[in-house]
């Protein structure tokens, strides 16, 4: 599994997901901070990443356009400290897999994850 990790969470969430065995790289290695969040989506797409993010404009956009790609995984916590919540998220990662390499928005808050698959249908969102 391959993650994109969005500008709005810190570079150390490379180190805790490569430390669980995934490829991660941060935007800001790749890509331009400032760019637009579709752009990081079609570099996302392009090369196989699932996007880790507590932005919720990715998930606006792929309910917008019906995109099946990339696979986006929203953090909705108050603490976005990989320290804190890692376990968390590594464990909606392992149960969620399956549907991520297909294509898939898993939203992570608290108290549970949600899968939805892609396309998103826009009327449900």
């Amino acid at each position: 599994m391959k993650i994109l990790i969005d500008m709005n969470l810190s570079p150390r969430w490379r180190d805790t997901l490569a430390e669980a065995g995934l490829e991660a790289v941060h935007w800001s290695d790749v890509g331009d901070p400032a760019a637009l969040v579709s752009a990081m989506m079609d570099y996302a797409a392009a090369h196989g990443f699932i996007v880790l993010t507590s932005d919720l404009d990715f998930s606006a956009i792929l309910a917008a356009t019906g995109g099946r790609k990339p696979s986006v995984v929203q953090i909705r916590a108050g603490n976005l400290d990989p320290d804190r919540i890692a376990d968390r998220i590594l464990s909606a990662l392992a149960q969620s897999a399956e549907a991520l390499g297909q294509g898939a928005l898993v939203t992570i808050d608290t108290d549970r994850a949600r899968l939805r698959l892609l396309p998103l249908d826009p009327s449900s969102s």
